[in-house]
Formats: C-alpha cells, sequence, structure tokens
C-alpha cells in the first residue's frame, strides 16, 4: 500500500511539472487588446491575460485556438495569425509553473463582440470567464496608485508593443 501511494504521488507531481504548450489570442479593437481578468488568492492580486488554451497531440497552435474560443466564448474566430512565442516560467497559486505560449492574431466573426464591454464565458474547470477590452497604456502603469494592471505572461506587454506601434490600433 504504502509504494503505490509513492508512485501516485510521483505520477502527480510528474502531471504538474510537464511544460504546457499554449495557443492565445490577441483581438485588438481601437487600440485595445481583449482580456481575462483572474486572481492569484496566493499573491492576494488580480492580473489579466489573454484567451485560449492548451494545444492538444494532432492539433496546431490556430487549431486549439479557434477550439478554445468556441468552448470558452462560444464564439466563432476567423484570421488567426501565428505572430510570436514566448516561454513562460511563473508562479500561480502558490506553484511553480511552465509553459510555452504560441501568440496568434484573430478576428471574431460576430462583430458584435467588439462592442461589449465585457464579455462572459466559462473555463473547462467550470470557472468563470470575465474578458474584458483594455488599452495597453493600462498595463504601462506601473505604479498600482495610478491604476496600473498586472498583463502576463510577463513579455507579453513589450512583445505587443514591438509588433503594433503606438497608437495602438
Amino acid at each position: 500500500m504504502g509504494s503505490k501511494s509513492k508512485k501516485e504521488k510521483a505520477k502527480k507531481r510528474a502531471k504538474k511539472q510537464r511544460i504546457r504548450t499554449l495557443a492565445l489570442g490577441i483581438f485588438w479593437d481601437k487600440g485595445r487588446i481583449l482580456v481575462n481578468k483572474s486572481y492569484d488568492s496566493a499573491k492576494q492580486q488580480y492580473f489579466y491575460r489573454a484567451l485560449g488554451g492548451s494545444i492538444e497531440y494532432g492539433e496546431t497552435g490556430a487549431q486549439a485556438l479557434v477550439r478554445e474560443i468556441k468552448e470558452e466564448l462560444n464564439a466563432e474566430i476567423a484570421n488567426a495569425r501565428y505572430l510570436f512565442t514566448l516561454e513562460n516560467i511563473f508562479e500561480y497559486e502558490g506553484e511553480i509553473g511552465h509553459e510555452i505560449v504560441l501568440f496568434y492574431d484573430a478576428t471574431f466573426i460576430d462583430e458584435t463582440l467588439y462592442d461589449r464591454e465585457v464579455l462572459h464565458g466559462v473555463e473547462d474547470c467550470g470557472e468563470p470567464i470575465v474578458a474584458m477590452w483594455k488599452s495597453l497604456d493600462e498595463f504601462e502603469r506601473t505604479d498600482s496608485s495610478e491604476g496600473g494592471l498586472i498583463l502576463y505572461p510577463a513579455d507579453y506587454l513589450e512583445a505587443l508593443k514591438g509588433i503594433y506601434k503606438a497608437p495602438y490600433v
């Protein structure tokens, strides 16, 4: 019994320690990007991240993005175009994570989604998605007293600024 318990613990640890490969979408509208607001209770801080998710075996990054946006927001997207990749080693909820993140520029087929301030959806695990449009300027402020927001992965903002020059359109 004791050895089985050790094997189960080792499997659980190995699963946690795997590198995740993600496809995330960059949706632009009037100088704003669509991001999901989340909360890390260990850090006691809100943060924002692009929408998308894990790439499944046998699936391209673009296919994963189309699937994830359909699952999360029940929305159809088009024109998914690969832009760049970031490696992300981070801490979330007190655990170390490691991701390879492929970013894609994409557009919504239903153009009314650009007029909504907030888009609601649901994660695979049942957690709510609260996606909203934010300007890059809101993330550039570094002092929280100035209303600066946190955007993850850490190098995402710089990568965006390198591709889309101000004013961001």
